[in-house]
């Protein structure tokens, strides 16, 4: 909307020259902005390296406070005022510790690779990196205006070969190990090769190490590797020319970016083993102070579930599946394998059985038809649309049967898009009865059904006349026995649904068809995108494709200059295409001579890169360590910032401020790394942040005209509680504030109006900062208001001369102020801004309406005010005769004695009515309370001689008279 405020004008220049305005307020923001640069005023030392300062006390004794934000990607289209809101928090947070004593690790990189600027590149021909730095630069300016208070010396960013050489360290870290599950940790995969080569640990197939070729030892390290290299089914985007993780395809199957198709193929792809960690990711979470909700995300996208693993005989293999419910075997009755599973090929037969229905088989002459087709529709489909239309089951038989291994009937197996290569085994054995997707299923294609826990709900033990299945764990088993009494004979009737899965479990378990196991939603990172702006892998194949990990001294890998950006893209509807990397264009880089320790030879590079998150998942230790070149980080720093404490006892930043949409995709990744480098010895923290807050969001109005297209909020006027735009109506609603919704309002628009403190203020004042709030730029004129009151509290806008006094406050104005500094330093601990700023403002008003300011009251009081509004508080400091910045100042610590009120106000009660109101000391006990009570004029009149039957007092403020 264009209604605003103005801040200031001609007029009160004229009569007031010293009036805090936004031309005043723009001077003194520029000119402290310089003076903390110029001074290094907000430059963190470290307790040893580069960064140390030998003229500061001992470092490593003192108290520290590292917060961080989420990693910013710097956009083209710059700043709105919603993107700072984060920034702002944790500066007001980062300044606030410094004036407790604390050591404030506070800076701002920038997470620069990723497809935006790839693919402004490929429309404008502007290399990534000229447009990224042009986008930081600028980004920088806007954020320096707000008076972010970050230590320039550590700003790092992605794009820059120096901090990429690292990434692609920490690539080869996780690529050179293993996970031990016995020893429940990441070694180095050398350790692994060496009990291969002294026989220690059996080689995989039972062949000696040294009888195996280059090729062969290639492969069976893969099996083991954190990092490898392998052909998986991939979220394939032809629209894009890549391929993309499950996180970063939405609900309706298509690229988050771009909104293309998204299809299933098989592609060699490089992958990172988190799934090793998949039970300490879930078990460290009880280290850290995070919102349950994003544990709770995080343990559901893990997924944990405990089962067992069972085999089922088709011919001379096994389809192995992964049940929760093992104790329902006797009713398994079919099985489903996913389309993609390897051994589809291999079980179907050449004809379709004698007796195989019409339905089951999709119209298809042979078992392969129909399999082939199947395929080829499901292949269309994302993992998410095969799970979101899973409510119409379709599917075909393969052809073939198992065998149940409880009961040894056959079952036949079909194959079915719902059924995921992702989860489990790719496999399930379908229990009709007793599971709403199976039951569903056994309907459409007419299979049978079989009850073997026991209905709780009268519906009998026929499924035939059921209309769901019947699911629940408190039952008993029945139909569940074959060859009883004998010695393979199992017997599961009348067990508890626990006991029955104990005993069917063991059962398996001595038969070698089956086991205990537990089992994870979570699959392994898909690792690699075929984009030419992101981190090269640092890895090269000889003659025979053998992989090789370049030397650290070969690091880094640098992107190389290419004519054409742009990937290899297609028809979005295209399935069967496959992708072609930008960097296999630069032949000149993709063929090169190298001396890996065994004379020169010709290598071809690895032409994938690495995904945008790779940069994000370690960047808190750079920033601990920028300059170092001999390590990731130094041991000392790490340990002072980062190690675990009493507090934290799993370490990590103190405070991670960002938006809850990384719950499960950056949180997750970073944990990931840092735990491998935790393992590996590089870091002595076990987690990489401690404390997570995630911020809100500010939202804005947007109006759209009669075709539904946004149109630009500012020109927006509003008659009579109508919307007009150019003089037709539009309607108004709430959504997110963008460039693309013409609602976007820049901080730099804010910033010339008021002042950058204003903006500061406003945002913080806006509401709790974990909650979403709508901007509104007409009531950004109450902080710039307050900003006023504060100066004309302490200076004179006639002359400029300061107005305090020099007079002893009295007991009232150190009531007000003490209270005021308790409850704003509670507020500023808590990260609860906005009931700050209101404590600060009723403050500033009794000052107003006392008529002076005591010197003593206005300096704690601009000290109080400084977190938030750093730049105002800075001028009146100085004016108030301080030649010191105040950032280190101490933060204002509340009297306790002037904290408690002096008297309280007692209501008593006489049989239920309040008869009397006692102004008595906050300490007064109960037997005191009870005789002032009684003895009150007021009380005395209201018994009237009748006998008082019972006194409650709640000392200071209630008693309670009971007469009869």
């Amino acid at each position: 909307m264009s209604e605003t405020t103005p801040a200031s004008g001609a007029a009160d220049t004229a009569t007031a020259p010293f009036r805090y305005s936004a031309a005043l307020a723009a001077e003194i923001e520029s000119r402290w902005q310089d003076i903390w640069e110029k001074e290094g005023t907000f430059h963190a030392p470290n307790p040893a390296g580069d960064l140390a300062d030998p003229a500061a006390a001992d470092v490593a004794a003192k108290p520290h406070s590292f917060i961080m934000d989420m990693f910013p990607y710097p956009s083209g289209a710059g700043l709105h005022v919603g993107h700072p809101l984060g920034y702002i928090a944790t500066d007001v947070f980062a300044r606030y510790q410094r004036m407790n004593g604390y050591n404030v690790l506070h800076t701002l990189g920038y997470d620069s690779f990723g497809l935006p600027a790839e693919q402004y590149a490929v429309q404008t021909g502007t290399h990534p990196r000229v447009s990224t730095e042009a986008n930081i630069a600028n980004m920088r300016q806007q954020l320096r205006r707000l008076g972010l208070g970050h230590d320039p010396r550590r700003s790092i960013a992605t794009i820059d070969p120096e901090y990429y050489r690292w990434t692609q360290w920490i690539f080869l870290q996780i690529f050179n190990s293993w996970y031990d599950e016995q020893a429940a940790k990441a070694r180095p995969i050398a350790e692994l090769v060496a009990e291969f080569e002294n026989g220690t640990r059996e080689v995989p197939g039972g062949r000696a190490w040294s009888g195996l070729s280059g090729t062969e030892r290639d492969e069976v390290l893969g099996e083991y590797r954190l990092a490898y290299a392998k052909e998986v089914p991939v979220n394939w985007c032809p629209g894009l020319g890549t391929v993309l993780s499950n996180e970063e395809v939405t609900a309706d199957g298509r690229s988050e970016r771009g909104n293309f198709p998204v299809f299933k193929s098989n592609l060699r792809q490089w992958m990172m083993r988190i799934t090793a960690y998949s039970d300490r990711l879930i078990a460290d979470l009880d280290l850290l102070d995070w919102p349950e909700a994003i544990k709770l995300q995080q343990r559901n996208w893990i997924g944990r579930s405990e089962g067992a693993r069972v085999d089922f005989a088709v011919g001379e293999r096994d389809i192995t599946v992964f049940t929760t419910r093992p104790d329902t075997l006797f009713g398994a009755t079919y099985m489903v394998l996913a389309p993609e599973h390897d051994l589809v090929d291999a079980i179907v037969p050449a004809a379709w059985p004698e007796g195989t229905r019409e339905a089951w088989t999709g119209g298809a002459a042979t078992p392969a038809e129909a399999v082939a087709a199947y395929r080829a529709a499901a292949a269309a489909k994302s993992d998410v649309e095969r799970q979101v239309e899973a409510k119409v089951k379709t599917g075909v038989f393969t052809g073939a049967h198992a065998v149940n291994p409880v009961s040894g009937e056959p079952v036949p197996v079909f194959i079915a898009d719902y059924v995921l290569m992702g989860y489990g085994t790719g496999a399930i054995m379908a229990v009709p009865a007793h599971d709403h997707r199976d039951f569903a299923f056994a309907r459409a294609f007419d299979l049978p059904m079989r009850c073997v826990v026991e209905p709780t709900d009268g519906r009998g033990e026929d499924p035939a006349a059921w209309d769901d299945a019947f699911d629940t764990y408190d039952s008993v088993i029945v139909n569940s026995a074959h060859d009883e009494g004998t010695e393979n004979g199992i017997a599961l009737n009348g067990l508890s649904v626990v006991d029955a899965k104990a005993a069917v479990t063991a059962w398996l378990t001595a038969r070698g068809i089956g086991e205990g196991t537990v089992n994870f939603r979570l699959r392994d990172w898909l690792f690699s995108r075929q984009r030419y702006w992101g981190e090269p892998f640092p890895i090269v194949y000889d003659e025979d494709g053998v992989m090789h990990a370049l030397p650290e001294s070969m690091l880094p890998v640098e992107v190389p200059q290419v004519d054409d950006y742009s990937p290899h893209t297609y028809d979005p509807y295209d399935s069967t295409s496959t992708p072609k990397t930008p960097l296999s264009r630069a032949e000149d880089w993709v063929t090169v001579e190298l001396d890996l320790g065994d004379g020169p030879k010709t290598y071809r590079r690895e032409t994938n890169t690495m995904p945008n998150w790779a940069g994000s998942c370690w960047y808190e230790l750079r920033y601990i360590d920028p300059s170092d070149r001999e390590q990731v980080v130094d041991p000392a720093n790490e340990r002072y910032w980062l190690g675990p404490t009493e507090q934290k006892p799993g370490g990590g930043a103190d405070l991670y401020v960002g938006g809850a949409e990384h719950a499960v995709l950056h949180l997750l990744y970073a944990r990931f790394w840092h735990k491998v480098l935790h393992d590996l010895g590089h870091v002595s923290s076990v987690e990489p942040f401690h404390k997570l807050f995630n911020q809100g969001m500010i939202t804005a109005d947007v109006y759209r005209d009669e075709r539904g297209f946004p149109v630009p909020a500012a020109e927006v006027e509003e008659r009579g509680g109508q919307y007009f735009w150019q003089g037709e109506p539009v309607k108004r609603e709430a959504g997110k504030m963008g460039k693309s919704l013409k609602n976007a309002v820049a901080p730099d628009e804010i910033a010339d109006e008021y002042g950058a403190d204003t903006l500061r203020l406003y945002e913080m004042s806006m509401g709790p900062l974990d909650v979403s709030r709508p901007w509104d730029t007409r009531a950004v004129v109450g902080s710039y208001r307050f900003l006023q009151r504060l100066w004309r509290n302490i200076v004179d806008e006639a002359t400029g001369e300061l107005v305090v006094t020099d007079e002893e406050p009295d007991e009232a104005t150190l009531r007000a102020l003490h209270k005021a500094v308790d409850g704003v330093r509670g507020d500023m601990a808590g990260l609860r801004f906005n009931t700050a700023v209101a404590k600060a403002i009723e403050l500033n008003n009794y000052l107003v309406k006392r008529g002076s300011t005591p010197r003593s009251v206005a300096e704690q009081v601009v000290l109080m005010v400084a977190p938030l509004a750093p730049h105002i508080a800075e001028e009146l400091w100085r004016r108030l005769g301080h030649g010191e910045t105040l950032a280190y100042a101490d933060y204002p610590v509340a009297d306790p004695a002037y904290v408690v009120d002096e008297t309280v106000t007692c209501v008593v009660q006489v049989k239920g009515k309040v008869k009397a109101r006692l102004e008595v000391a906050p300490s007064i006990s109960d037997a005191e309370l009870e005789a002032l009570a009684l003895a009150d004029p007021a009380v005395v009149a209201a018994i009237g001689g009748a006998e008082v039957r019972k006194v409650i007092a709640r000392a200071p403020k209630l008693v309670n008279i009971v007469t009869g």
